[in-house]
This record gives C-alpha cells, structure tokens and sequence, in this order.
C-alpha cells in the first residue's frame, strides 16, 4: 500500500503563487470565464472577468463622484474669492468710520450670508471724534480674554460667554479677533458674524476666508483709530 502526503496548501500559498507566476491566467485563459463569485450588484453569478469590471466600473462612478465635487467646491472658492476681493476694494474707499460700519455690515448681509454682525473695540482710538461710537461699548472681562486666546476664527453655536452680546434669535456664529497677523498683533477687538441658521456656521468647518475677511476689516478700522483728523 502507497501511503500519500496530504499538503495543505492556504490562501496565502495560492496568492504568492500567482504573484510569482505573473503569466499563469495567459497560459490559462479559459479559467476566467470558468470561475464564477457572487454577483455584488444582484442575485445570481458572474464571472471573475465580469466581476473584475463591475469592480472597474464602481472605482470610476467613485472617482466621477469626487471629481464632481471637487469641481463644485473649487467654483465656491471662486465665488468667495470674488467676494472677498470686493469688499477689500470697498474698505479702500470709505471716507469716514460710521461710513465704513455701515459698509462691512451690509456687505456681510447681502455678500456672506449673515443675518447680523458686531464689532466691538477695546483699545482707545486717538481721534477723539469716534471716542463715543457703539463700537467702543464696553464687553466683559470674560468675552475679552476668550477673544484674546482665540488662534483662528470660532465657528459654531453660541459660546456661553458671549452672553447677551448678540440677539437671541442667532442659532450659530462666527467669532474672529480683529488684529493684523503680519505684525504679530494681539487683538485689539472683535468682528462677529450671526446667523437665524443654526446649520450656516459649524465647527470644524473652513476659516481661510473668514481670517482673510478678519484682516481686511482690522487694517480698515485701524486706519480710523489712530488718525487725527476725519
């Protein structure tokens, strides 16, 4: 009697094989249509040559996808940049600091989507002529330091200590210090935006324009609080 050795052979042996033997299904070609695999897309079987292009195919509808939607966020880009290069071109050309108020409060409006804004100032101007503007009123303590220890813009619901600095009826906002990045400023105010829609500003999401827009309304301001005469 013949006794014979029984070899196991795993997936792993059958993977390196064919790793191995890069010509093994050009020598056996008819072996692509003879494997059949579960159909992914429905009941039945195909074959693993079929299979390898239903495969083919879901890799291109995801690509499709991606490509799609990178399309759409780069024409958004393009819009906000629009933007946000025409209320630098506004800011240049405001005359006087209730002027410049007005300006970047309806640009924010009609431009950016925002129901209301603020600004508060907490360093006291050299021109004497806006000393009693609302921008100047007084925030607490608390806001300030919060303010100060910001390193980007918050996005998101209504942070706990801004209190009653805002309407009620704001479901979500956007905080940015106002200060000039470039010269390594601390912040000597703040710009915030609101919004009735509680799903317009979230965390987590994109702040670049935001720190753009941020910058421009600083050096815009800055040009009112320390000139002499206006």
């Amino acid at each position: 009697m013949t006794s014979h050795q029984h070899e196991t052979i795993s997936a792993e042996d059958v993977k390196d094989y064919l790793r191995n033997h890069p010509s093994f299904f050009e020598k056996n070609a008819t072996l692509l249509t003879e494997i059949t695999l579960p159909n992914p897309h429905g009941s039945g079987v195909i074959s693993l040559t079929e299979r390898q292009q239903l495969a083919q195919r879901d890799k291109i509808r995801v690509i499709e996808a991606m490509m799609a939607q990178m399309i759409v966020h780069a024409e958004e880009n393009d819009a906000t940049s629009a933007k946000v290069h025409k209320l630098s071109v506004k800011l240049l050309n405001q005359q006087s600091f209730s002027a410049l108020q007005s300006l970047i409060a309806d640009t924010l409006k009609l431009d950016f989507a925002v129901t209301d804004s603020l600004v508060r100032i907490w360093v006291k101007p050299s021109n004497s002529a806006i000393i009693q503007d609302s921008v100047f009123t007084h925030v607490s303590d608390a806001f300030n330091e919060w303010v100060m220890s910001l390193t980007q813009p918050y996005c998101g619901a209504k942070p706990e200590v801004l209190g009653d600095l805002v309407d009620s009826n704001l479901q979500s906002f956007v905080i940015i210090p106002l200060g000039t990045k470039a010269a390594d400023q601390r912040p000597f105010g703040v710009l915030i935006l609101g919004s009735v829609d509680k799903d317009r500003f979230k965390a987590g999401m994109g702040t670049l324009y935001l720190e753009h827009i941020g910058e421009l309304v600083a050096a815009a301001l800055l040009n009112h609080l320390f000139a002499l005469n206006l």
